[in-house]
């Protein structure tokens, strides 16, 4: 008598991981593959060493009549620069090479929730802001005097700007990784915004010193508020002297560094493509 077989009971499939442990571990392989490009990461941690160094070395010890240091004014302005070149140009430029070798288009086929892709590279751009500011603060406190500020609140109010700063200028790189026609002129299309707003928003150049017009025009975008506040960190009462309204206006920066972030987001979620001109 033949044995009848028995029933084969289908497995069910496994659960997928929830969207926070894939967003999470999707941040682990963009950082993995940001510090890869070592070239790219050299760069990104020497540029605002070498500015610093030069100025430092170039200019005056010290602002006239308010004792503010050269490190002082520079260290802000170059966080701030750091801040806004990471999250706002080496993003957009990543995404858009994203889009142009096809890495978009395969990651929608995967059962993956979107958000993680950008939560991954938000990730990527804090390790390496918070590296780079940490790096910066050495050289300035070992090789050129700076001192940093005793007080909680001062490191309180770096921590709100630098976390508004780095979400802000995140979400306006991904924004602006869809203008460029293709991934071989981003690099153009997006530094050279980068680099006029650097003159113009007190990075270089005390905002004092510019004509009202540029600093009218300075004033739309975040990189001259997110400077104005880490200068209230390092310089403290003495550099509120420099600022053109004599303070540094904190509830405004907060405000308008919010509003760029909410209007980025806006900006991400209607324009944002995740294939490129050629597919249509």
């Amino acid at each position: 008598m033949t044995a009848t077989p028995a029933a084969v009971v289908p497995r069910a499939a496994a659960p997928l991981p929830s969207p926070l442990r894939i967003a999470l571990a999707r941040a682990a392989v963009e950082t993995k593959v940001l510090f890869r490009e070592r070239d790219a990461v050299v760069f990104t941690f020497a540029l605002p060493i070498v500015f610093l160094v030069l100025f430092a070395s170039i200019f005056s010890d010290s602002a006239e009549g308010t004792g503010v240091t050269v490190a002082q004014l520079y260290t802000a302005g170059l966080i701030g620069s750091g801040v806004m070149g990471t999250g706002f140009q080496n993003l957009g430029i990543g995404i858009a090479g994203d889009r142009e070798d096809g890495t978009l288009k395969r990651l929608v086929g995967l059962p993956m929730p979107r958000a993680a892709y950008f939560i991954g590279k938000i990730v990527s751009v804090l390790v390496m802001t918070v590296l780079q500011v940490a790096i910066l603060l050495a050289v300035a406190v070992l090789f050129f005097g700076l001192e940093l500020p005793a007080e909680v609140s001062a490191w309180a109010t770096f921590a709100w700007v630098f976390v508004l700063g780095v979400s802000a200028a995140s979400v306006l790189g991904i924004a602006v990784s869809g203008l460029p026609r293709s991934g071989k002129s981003a690099t153009a299309v997006i530094t050279l915004p980068f680099v006029v707003l650097q003159f113009v928003s007190g990075v270089f150049i005390p905002i004092t010193a510019l004509p009202d017009w540029l600093v009218n025009m300075s004033s739309i975008f975040p990189l001259k508020w997110m400077c104005q506040g880490f200068r209230s960190v390092f310089q403290g009462d003495a550099g509120a002297a420099l600022e053109l309204t004599g303070s540094y206006e904190l509830g405004k920066i907060a405000l308008i560094l919010a509003a760029w972030l909410v209007g980025g987001l806006v900006l991400c979620a209607t324009t944002f493509r995740w294939k490129g001109r050629r597919d249509g």
